[in-house]
């Protein structure tokens, strides 16, 4: 039988307590804005505010009855212009989407005076340049979703981002006291492995649009998971009596 270690996060010194609380609540806040910031880009998607399935599904398979376009004007675009101007770009799109039309029926005055001041070459966003007319051309064609260059840049970044900030979030709960070392583990894995299956479901659902389900249960584990560990942590580090290294019956087998 393993001998219990001194290391708990309840005996701990206030410093030390000070620094991983002030890192749990930098990341909860974090996490928190990443939510809001799904809610705000694929939570458009269908028009409507709040995460659903056809969300999902229009942000990586695309909605193929319209373009790529159209969807935005009717989704995460749509607080950015009128509705006479958005009718107008639509016309505009189901007509052909010529360059001539874009040029002398006043299109380009409204992407000029609504859209260019953000889509632009110098924005430092990873969104199209609008100044061109290529780009816009191209975002007039059927909506296919998610571009395979922005699932390997975007899934690159989460894979390292993500896993880092698991990885301290661990680091302080692998010192929890009072819970048992089996589901210890279990917490501790479970972000790491829906991550792959948030990354994998992403790129499944460019393919096909039932995997979409997917994402939001891979996306919802690692929240449930976060939330566990998080609120564990703090509770053992401000809440529970506090643990002496000499205190071996208080000890949980880490």
């Amino acid at each position: 039988m393993a001998s219990p270690h001194n290391l708990n996060l309840s005996s701990q010194g206030t410093s030390l307590k000070a620094l991983f609380t002030g890192y749990l609540l930098v990341v909860a806040v974090g996490y928190l804005m990443a939510l809001v910031q799904i809610q705000l880009t694929h939570g458009l998607a269908d028009g409507e505010y709040g995460l659903s399935v056809d969300d999902i599904v229009y942000s990586y398979y695309g909605n193929r009855s319209n373009s790529l376009l159209e969807n935005k004007l009717h989704g995460s675009m749509k607080p950015m212009a009128t509705e006479e101007e958005r009718a107008a770009i639509i016309t505009w799109i189901h007509q052909g989407a010529t360059e001539e039309a874009y040029e002398n029926s006043g299109i380009k005055d409204i992407f000029e005076a609504k859209c260019i001041a953000c889509h632009n070459a110098d924005s430092g966003m990873p969104i199209p340049d609008y100044a061109k007319f290529e780009n816009i051309r191209e975002r007039a064609l059927v909506d296919t979703g998610a571009s395979f260059q922005s699932l390997a840049r975007v899934s690159h970044i989460h894979l390292f981002g993500i896993a880092f900030i698991f990885m301290f979030v661990g680091l302080i709960f692998s010192l929890a006291a009072g819970v048992p070392k089996p589901l210890k583990v279990l917490a501790i894995i479970t972000p790491y492995a829906f991550l792959l299956i948030d990354i994998a479901s992403w790129w499944l659902t460019k393919l096909n649009p039932n995997f979409a389900w997917l994402v939001i249960i891979a996306g919802g584990s690692m929240a449930l998971a976060f939330a566990f560990m998080w609120l564990v942590s703090m509770y053992e580090m401000w809440i529970l009596p506090r643990k002496h290294p000499d205190d071996r019956d208080a000890l949980l087998d880490q």
